[in-house]
């Protein structure tokens, strides 16, 4: 039987001796072995910080960006996916379970590829806005994140051994950090074929991803404060290595993300035969079978008005019964075996747990209905069930998850009982609400908040596009407070900066400019004979300014402005209502200032800007009457570089002004960032 390899060191090495075997989860068959005996782990970690981390340092966020994208696109290529399915089946997935495996992972490489947009052409990027830390604007601070100098240590899950590795690596690469992967070693095939289609493509730098397959051994001896470890499983086995004595040593951030008792709620306003009574079926029935219920958004916890229990019973009974089991390769069945007899073995044991309290109300601990699939063989099991008519008295559906398809139905008398009851989960990944009522939606929302680290609202109005209770998203947070493990993970922009070093730098205006390529106010300024509008993307430099001519704001300009606008609000035109506001006497409006800025700093003349791409930010500070001269000091703040889509698009990027409104006493009227678009030289 084949052996797998560990891609450690920039080399493809496999354990010695003859290591675990790995089955097929739907004939029981072995299909090769896994070790990681005689691996230097201390090597390991030192090749990803020496080799892996400096590489990815130098990169800028749009390079690390485009570096996600090219590998989406190179993982998605039909025959690489069409292989990863085939060895999915190994693992007990359907073809609708893979999918959210495989191309869900890749969809998260697409995600935060996409995020280089959103950030500077640098190394590093800010972290907020400067602040000033003097009255006479010479002194300010900024904070600044700086990728870590160690490796992400990522321990995964058994359930997705794809979409649990790229969700992460999408986040650390970005960032700018290398990645050692440890994925459960019972489905770690599948991971170990995704490695080996990346390392091949060469898109990675030397050091940026490396992979074990086995033990993790004493991988987390060796961590450092600069190193950062994140965890994907039972909450005893993060509590375990979360108290590793050199992991406390060190201070390594530690991200544990934990199976836990997720619930779904169903309001009291919803009925049967409503669109939100079909959803919530639908929503569970799907949370069952789906992954064999094998993952840790899985609802645990079904909470339903008492006055509906019967229905409610009968419906998902019926929904339940009508999913076909059996061998996952077969195109007629919904839900596959679990990932191995052990687990198949750890849920039994865990369900007679829940039974001290509990009733089986649909399924069997001994017996299941297949398709194509022999059960003696295969780790399959039935869809279990389960009800509990006194949940609050009942500790078992609060404390023990059986990992697979089970689940417990609840009653709830009113909706401060069911908040009550879903925080007995004692914190969780996500909860559902499913109602049509507003009101209802919110006494839930917010009472529950504290406990779930994310909340579905599932009505009927956003059932079309909803991606569902289970599915975690790239741009939102994915962990969860308490047994839920306390951390947090993927979030958008927010994911980045686990891996990134705050650190707050004092300065002045000048220096902070020169060290972040952004413009603070305050910060010199360049005055050139050639107005910034007629230089070029790249001519432009950070400070480059215009200080224009100056105008003298007239009656009619204020009136004139708000005729063409209809805008005549009462403190722009009418003398009469001007007692007991802020104002002395009519005010201009705010956008005629903004409007006539821009014609004092425009050069006209067909030049490098193309076009005014937008407005990021806009505030009035002090009343302009009529009689007020006001001028402007345009300088460039920032450059930010666009990648063309079509060879034919024009070379350009986008550059952010400071515009800043001044009158006759000096001081700031307005102060506004505009954006151009700008031409490169071709």
């Amino acid at each position: 039987m084949p052996k797998l390899g560990n891609y450690v060191y920039g080399h493809w090495i496999t354990g010695d001796g003859e290591g675990q075997p790995l089955f097929n989860a739907a004939t029981g068959d072995i299909i090769g072995h896994a070790s990681t005996k005689g691996l230097d782990f201390a090597a390991i970690l030192d090749f990803a910080r020496r080799t892996g981390n400096p590489a990815l340092r130098r990169m800028t966020f749009p390079e690390r960006g485009r570096m996600l994208r090219a590998l989406a696109l190179h993982l998605r290529e039909q025959n690489r996916l069409d292989s990863f399915y085939r060895i999915s089946y190994l693992t007990g997935a359907t073809r609708a379970d893979s999918w959210i495996d495989l191309e869900g992972g890749i969809g998260n490489l697409f995600s935060y590829a996409s995020l280089r947009r959103k950030l500077p052409d640098e190394t590093f990027c800010l972290d907020g806005e400067g602040l000033a830390l003097g009255k006479g604007g010479t002194f300010m601070g900024q904070h600044v994140l700086v990728p870590k100098e160690g490796a992400a240590i990522h321990i995964n899950a058994f359930n997705f051994p794809v979409w649990g590795m790229l969700e992460k690596i999408a986040v650390n690469l970005l960032a700018g950090v290398p990645a050692v992967v440890k994925p459960a070693t019972v489905t770690s095939f599948l991971t170990e074929a995704v490695v080996r289609e990346i390392i091949a493509s060469g898109i990675l730098p030397p050091g940026a991803l490396q992979l074990i397959c086995g033990s993790a051994g004493d991988l987390l001896d060796h961590v450092t404060s600069q190193d950062v470890v994140t965890f994907t499983g039972s909450a005893s086995t993060g509590r375990m290595l979360k108290a590793n004595p050199h992991v406390l040593a060190e201070n390594t951030p530690f991200n544990m993300e934990a199976d836990s008792l997720n619930c779904l709620v169903l309001g009291e306003d919803v009925e049967p035969g409503m669109p939100e009574w079909d959803l919530f079926v639908k929503e569970l029935r799907k949370e069952m079978t789906v992954k064999a219920g094998q993952k840790c958004t899985a609802v645990r916890r079904i909470f339903v008005p008492a006055n509906k229990l019967d229905d409610a019973r009968k419906a998902l009974i019926k929904a339940i019964s009508q999913t076909p089991i059996g061998n996952p390769e077969n195109e007629k069945v919904r839900m596959g075996p679990l990932a191995g007899q052990t687990q198949r073995e750890e849920v039994k044991a865990q369900v007679s747990k829940l039974l001290a309290s509990s009733q089986l109300i649909y399924g069997s601990l001994d017996s299941v209905e297949l398709i194509d699939g022999d059960a003696s063989r295969g780790a399959y099991l039935s869809p279990l069930l389960l009800l509990n008519e006194h949940p609050f008295s009942a500790e078992e559906p609060h404390s023990i998850e059986a990992f697979g398809p089970v689940s417990t139905l609840m009653p709830y008398e009113d909706m401060e009982a069911a908040v009550a009851l879903s925080r007995m989960g004692k914190g969780s990944l996500c909860s559902t609400i499913v109602t049509a009522d507003p009101d209802i939606a919110r006494e839930y929302t917010l009472g529950a908040a504290t406990h779930h680290g994310r909340i579905l609202i599932l009505d009927n109005h956003c059932a079309k596009e909803s991606t569902g209770h289970g599915s975690p998203l790239p741009l939102l947070v994915h962990g969860g407070p308490g047994r839920a493990g306390g951390g947090e993970e993927m979030g958008g922009i927010r994911g980045i900066k686990h891996y990134m070093q705050r650190v707050a730098v004092q300065g002045s205006p000048s220096m902070i400019t020169h060290l972040t390529n952004t413009y603070q106010p305050h910060a010199y300024q360049t005055l050139d004979e050639k107005h910034p509008f007629r230089k070029y993307f790249e001519e432009l430099q950070i400070g480059d300014t215009v200080i224009t001519h100056k105008r003298t704001v007239t009656e009619a300009d204020i009136v004139n402005f708000a005729n063409i606008s209809w805008d005549h609000f009462y403190a722009h035109t009418d003398h009469t209502s001007i007692e007991g506001t802020l104002f002395e006497r009519p005010v201009a409006h705010g956008y005629f200032i903004l409007s006539a800025a821009a014609g004092l700093f425009v050069d006209a003349g067909k030049g490098p800007v193309m076009l005014n791409y937008g407005l990021e930010e806009c505030r009035f500070l002090k009343p302009v009457y009529a009689g007020t001269t006001i001028g402007v000091r345009l300088t460039c703040k920032e450059k930010i570089a666009q990648e063309k889509r079509e060879e034919t698009d024009i070379p350009r990027g986008i550059v952010k002004w400071y515009v800043d409104v001044y009158d006759n006493t000096g001081e700031s009227v307005a102060v506004a960032t505009i954006l151009t678009m700008v031409m490169r030289k071709q």
